[in-house]
């Protein structure tokens, strides 16, 4: 019970830091034209958590989630040899394959990624430029705020109940430090302009001229760096992927393996961001947390009312009613992916 106490406390803090987005002074006009902030803020049921499906009045039974595939994104190119102690090239930002695909391809890859060689490639190399491998970064909008994502990892004990996944502990460990860290390159209404726009950045934390991710990048060090961003691409969706194209190119060549992830609304109309997401983690061989496709069973697809904005619920993954919430689903699959890519660079 307290744990819903805990959410229906927090419901007010998500409507204050989803409410609106960035504004500072002289931005640049292109990445203002991108911001449009999520609308509205979620409204459950009297508990708070959205329950019902749509244009149903009446609770859904339990729902218990599906194990979670996983599934090998990978080129048809041979990746290039491991890497030495003594030299290694840095990895190759062009991507090795452009395949043919099917619209709505990204609807049937896995919540949970396999690693690829390419992308142990990419983390042996960050390993030779000081990366740690214990730290990862956030890079997002306001569904990457340490609040209500993953935060409570790093919190006392009795913040979470893992129950059967308690392997999971492990990486929790692993990760200490990372998972309530307020990133600087975390923040309602970027998009994947913000985050790599120098008047975006915290004049506190950053060097002058450096953008938020870079700023992240530098304070963190990170091996990994899991990016979440779109919703707020969506006024303009086809400048997202030439942006987030931009954005890997960087991360690679600093040896952070990125982890990109698709969203759970469809604010565009004709999930052109979610497949543009996949289509890049194709290309580049990266691991991609197909969060769209874990929320699909949940009612309304883990979306509130607004189409926005996910039902909320604990970090309680032995309650079969938080586990019909897309928060609750969210932190447990990022977890699962922040595993599976932890032990995967290390195959």
């Amino acid at each position: 019970m307290w744990k819903w106490i805990w959410v229906l406390g927090l419901a007010g803090v998500i409507l204050a830091g989803c409410a609106g987005a960035p504004s500072p002074a002289g931005e640049m006009a292109a990445a203002t034209q991108e911001v449009t902030a999520l609308p509205g803020e979620p409204q459950g049921d009297e508990t708070g958590v959205a329950v019902t499906t749509q244009g149903s009045g009446t609770k859904n039974e339990t729902v218990t989630p599906q194990p979670l595939m996983t599934m090998r994104i990978t080129s048809e190119t041979p990746s290039a040899p491991p890497a030495t102690a003594t030299a290694s090239p840095a990895p190759s930002l062009t991507p090795t394959v452009t395949p043919t695909l099917a619209p709505d391809f990204w609807m049937d890859l896995p919540v949970v990624p396999t690693v690829s060689e390419r992308a142990r490639e990419i983390y042996r190399r960050g390993q030779q430029l000081g990366q740690k491998a214990d730290a990862f970064a956030k890079v997002g909008d306001c569904e990457a705020t340490t609040t209500w994502f993953l935060g409570m990892f790093d919190g006392p004990e009795g913040g979470y109940d893992l129950a059967q996944y308690v392997a999971l502990q492990e990486t929790i460990d692993a990760f200490a430090g990372s998972w309530e860290r307020n990133s600087v390159a975390v923040k309602a209404g970027y998009t994947a302009t913000s985050v790599m726009t120098a008047l975006w950045a915290d004049p506190e934390q950053c060097e002058s001229g450096e953008t938020p991710m870079a700023c992240e990048y530098r304070l963190q060090r990170p091996a990994f760096a899991l990016i979440m961003l779109g919703s707020n691409n969506a006024a303009r969706p086809e400048r997202f992927e030439p942006q987030l194209r931009a954005l890997l190119d960087e991360t690679i060549a600093q040896g952070i393996v990125p982890v990109l992830s698709t969203k759970a609304d469809n604010l565009e109309g004709d999930h052109s961001i979610n497949a543009a997401i996949a289509r890049l983690a194709l290309e580049y061989d990266i691991p991609l947390w197909n969060f769209w496709a874990a929320v699909q069973p949940l009612p309304r697809h883990g979306l509130d009312t607004d189409g926005a904005h996910l039902t909320l619920g604990p970090p309680d993954f032995d309650d079969p009613y938080a586990m019909k919430t897309a928060w609750t689903v969210r932190n447990l699959t990022a977890l699962q992916v922040m595993d599976a890519v932890r032990r995967g660079v290390e195959e």
